[in-house]
């Protein structure tokens, strides 16, 4: 089966998400734990859980993931910036233990003119740190654009924060299809992209993937997402990615500009294509 859902509202709670990705014919879904831009956190409640717990066991859920917010920046020339991430960060992590098997996202970070190698010991040292704490959550390190002094954009970037950090046990990858495509890989060769990942990182370590096309051309560094068949990247390369044998059962989350009734058509169109 399948295991597909979008970006979902965390005000509607763990079972409110649940129930409106199961209307819109998704089985998994994504969220912020806290505000994007602010890190305001968001409110759970054991009962909430509880009922989502159920939920999911009767419905047969794909695992969830929870987004970190664009706040955190492991890697800034701001020490205090670093200091408030790395706090958010563990805070995050811990609540998402409460519910085991599911997957924390992170954008690796910018280094902000501290240059990428220096930029990558800070996050790897942060990782370091805080995962050993934690053995419910599995966090993804998230296939960047590169644009401006984003750090992730590389296969050997990525490689060497997991290196550095230690190799935890529970740090993986998500690929963001739009990233990939906008930091200049053709998606059209997947198999050679995935050999070459297989090689640097190990294709254990990936375990979600983003799907978004592009609304730019290939290598452009932009990151604006678009409809899925709707941009640069195209139909044909979405069912190779749904029907490969390394990605068909992993969890893929839609974070395409759209509404629920949006979702609900994307994720039926994506659902024919495996048919």
């Amino acid at each position: 089966m399948l295991k597909i859902g979008c970006h979902l509202s965390a005000s509607l709670g763990f079972l409110g998400m649940a129930h409106t990705a199961f209307s819109i014919g998704a089985n998994t879904f994504q969220f912020f734990l806290r505000s994007p831009k602010s890190g305001k956190n968001i409110d759970i409640s054991e009962e909430d859980l509880e009922l989502f717990r159920d939920f999911n066991l009767k419905n047969n859920f794909a695992p969830i993931v929870a987004h970190s917010p664009y706040t955190i920046n492991l890697c800034s020339s701001k020490p205090m910036v670093r200091k408030f991430s790395k706090k958010m960060l563990r805070d995050d992590i811990k609540k998402l233990d409460l519910l085991p098997g599911n997957f924390y996202n992170l954008h690796p970070g910018s280094h902000t003119g501290l240059g990428i190698s220096k930029g990558i010991r800070f996050i790897a040292e942060s990782l370091g740190e805080i995962l050993p704490e934690f053995k419910n959550t599995t966090l993804v390190l998230e296939t960047m654009a590169g644009k401006g002094t984003e750090i992730g954009s590389t296969f050997d970037e990525i490689a060497d924060i997991i290196d550095f950090s230690g190799n935890p046990d529970n740090i993986g990858v998500c690929f963001d299809t739009c990233h990939m495509f906008d930091a200049g890989f053709d998606l059209s060769k997947l198999d050679e992209i995935l050999s070459e990942f297989d090689k640097k990182i190990g294709i254990d370590r990936l375990k979600i993937i983003h799907l978004n096309d592009s609304k730019n051309p290939i290598g452009s560094k932009k990151d604006r997402h678009e409809k899925i068949g709707k941009g640069y990247i195209g139909i044909d390369v979405f069912h190779k990615i749904l029907t490969n044998k390394y990605l068909r059962n992993l969890p893929f989350i839609l974070e395409t500009p759209n509404d629920l009734i949006g979702y609900a058509e994307e994720i039926l169109i994506l659902k024919n294509l495996v048919k």
